[in-house]
């Protein structure tokens, strides 16, 4: 926002609850806060303070203007914050990484003959559910499992109204065939009931025994097929048993939460307690700043995770008091509608299982530093190789663009960013091509990289390049240097040669091909390099064209209407390969007649 004043804006803010959006000068929210007093938290920002952390300092030297919403209470800020927080992704919010959808095992005991089912979603109905769940596939395992011992039904009908014939299952003795009354409500319920037993952990042991008399039956009758699928089941019944152990003596719905942190990483490990037993644990990953305590660390997780749970525990077990216990347990309950304790264990097993997943916190942040390294050591290694096969000093920052125009008009340009060999997604830029029309990809390349080196280093686009990679051979290179020259910059530019399969074969630098080794790791830095700006390009295009501002270059064409451009764009999401495509490849497009093929191969040859 160009004439913002921060000082006169500082003077303007209510003193009313609220949330606060901090904007740096490309109109990108890069912080969200919310704050009982609006004028007082804001203006710390931009008070000299030596308690400011770095990632605060680095923040607020970033801020070019904010804006804020006022509301009613300091809850309704905490409940936008989330919102907000979620929406945006703000750079300098500590972010949960991780946005997991666990899923639940749903009984349908609203209808006459309930069914088993899988819901990724709790919601507002008559259902039973149970869960979450960590594993689709345990779930998915268990539901298959129930299906068979008490013989629930797997058709997808709510009513049996025109059934005329009982399905496989009732003929292969998996199901009673309620479709066609050959099993009462009475019955089936008394079966339900079982299930439900069984989810709730209560009859793990007697149904082990019905299938085990049923398997010794089977062995005496001399099916030694039906006895080995009942050994089977009595196995996964042991193992669904295990996965369930006691935790504790109370029937609770709890969550146990423990952090681990190092540096800007940061690991809240959860062990799930339904019914007072441990259904499952995950541990999450966090970007946090090295200043923040656990205390800071556990409060951004909750209200990130719990913001989109569409389960609230009665009770969170946690290692640490929270700054904000009061405000957010007035939160948590409003979300549950009962109410929700924060507890801190003291002594006993309840400190123990806090102990525990505190531990598994540590193993996990430990393991994934060491993957971290060893990660960063390999695409290190491959940055400094392609260094010495091109013969420059280094290659720490690459970047490379990519022009996509797929059935379209408007072109989109993309720009990314990979230092040491690791992608720097926050550098990433996109551009709308504005002064070329058509599919010009040279002219459009010509405009991207002219508006990227118009800026200098360290300004809105980020430091120069050690090398550019561009997605071509002479001809894309000789752009770039164009451009290069027009600025007066002298950057190494090479160009990645494809072979007839459109596969990168080699490097184009200092007017000479130069072969690179397929298995090698610089090979996979210049895919990576390659697949990223491709990728990041089309989503770019594909997002505008979802908002209707692409105008398809195919609806130039006589005979393409609008079934006959889907089947095309099914079969040929680029431009690119749309335009060398023969008459034979055009003919084989469902609902293509050889006229429309005959337009389509000559535009793109005009």
């Amino acid at each position: 926002m160009k004439d913002f004043n921060i000082q006169e804006e500082l003077k303007k803010l209510p003193t009313s609850p609220g949330v606060y959006f901090m904007h740096n000068k490309r109109d990108e929210i890069i912080y969200v806060g919310k704050a009982i007093n609006l004028k007082n938290r804001v203006r710390q920002y931009f008070q000299s303070s030596r308690n400011k952390t770095a990632k605060i300092q680095k923040m607020v030297s970033h801020i070019a203007w904010f804006e804020y919403i006022m509301t009613d209470s300091e809850l309704e800020a905490l409940i936008l914050e989330s919102n907000m927080i979620k929406k945006h992704q703000p750079r300098y919010n500590t972010m949960l990484k991780d946005d997991k959808n666990y899923p639940y095992i749903k009984v349908t005991v609203e209808e006459d003959f309930p069914r088993i089912l899988m819901a990724r979603t709790r919601k507002n109905d008559k259902a039973k559910y149970f869960g979450p769940y960590m594993s689709v596939d345990s779930v998915k395992e268990t539901i298959s499992l129930l299906q068979k011992i008490f013989k629930i039904r797997t058709c997808k009908q709510q009513t049996f109204r025109n059934t005329t014939r009982a399905c496989l299952n009732y003929h292969i003795g998996q199901c009673e065939a309620p479709c066609m009354k050959k099993v009462s409500k009475e019955v089936y319920k008394k079966r339900i009931d079982k299930v439900i037993e069984f989810l709730n952990g209560k009859n793990y042991q007697e149904v082990v025994e019905v299938l085990t008399q049923n398997m010794l039956e089977a062995s005496q009758n001399l099916d030694f097929e039906k006895a080995a699928l009942y050994r089977d089941q009595i196995q996964s019944v042991r193992t669904i048993e295990e996965k369930q152990k006691i935790t504790t003596s109370e029937k609770e719905d709890r969550d146990i939460l423990a952090v681990a942190h190092e540096h800007t990483d940061a690991i809240v490990q959860v062990f799930f307690v339904r019914n007072g037993r441990l259904v499952g644990r995950d541990y999450f990953h966090i970007y946090t700043d090295v200043d923040e305590s656990d205390a800071e660390i556990l409060e951004s997780f909750i209200k990130q995770f719990y913001q989109g749970s569409p389960h609230i525990p009665r009770e969170l077990f946690l290692p640490v008091e929270l700054n904000e216990e009061e405000l957010i347990k007035e939160w948590l309950t409003t979300k549950r509608g009962q109410a929700v304790n924060l507890v801190v264990p003291k002594k006993g097993e309840k400190q123990r299982m806090v102990q525990l997943a505190r531990r598994n916190a540590i193993l996990m942040l430990s393991r994934d530093r060491d993957k971290a390294r060893r990660e960063h050591l390999r695409t290190l290694g491959a940055a400094r190789d392609l260094a010495d096969i091109l013969r420059l000093p280094s290659a720490h920052r690459i970047e490379a663009y990519d022009i996509s125009n797929i059935s379209g008009f408007h072109s989109v340009g993309s720009m990314v960013v990979f230092e040491d060999g690791k992608a720097k997604n926050n550098d990433y830029r996109k551009f709308k091509i504005k002064s070329v029309e058509g599919p010009n990809d040279y002219a459009s390349m010509e405009e991207v990289l002219t508006r990227r080196f118009e800026h200098e280093a360290d300004d809105i686009f980020g430091a120069y390049p050690n090398l550019i990679l561009m997605d071509g051979g002479k001809g894309q290179v000789g752009i770039a240097k164009k451009v290069l020259e027009q600025m007066n910059l002298k950057i190494p530019v090479c160009g990645m040669v494809k072979d007839d399969y459109h596969r990168t074969r080699g490097l184009y630098f200092n007017d000479v091909e130069l072969p690179i080794d397929t298995h090698s790791e610089v090979f996979k830095l210049i895919t990576r390099v390659q697949d990223e700006a491709h990728r990041f390009a089309i989503e770019y295009h594909r997002s505008l064209r979802g908002k209707g501002q692409i105008h398809s270059i195919l609806d130039e064409i006589p005979g393409v209407g609008t079934v006959r451009r889907r089947e095309i764009m099914k079969k040929y999401p680029s431009i690119d390969d749309l335009k060398v495509a023969s008459m034979n490849d055009l003919m084989e497009i469902p609902r293509m007649n050889e006229q429309t093929a005959k337009n389509i191969y000559e535009f793109f040859r005009k």
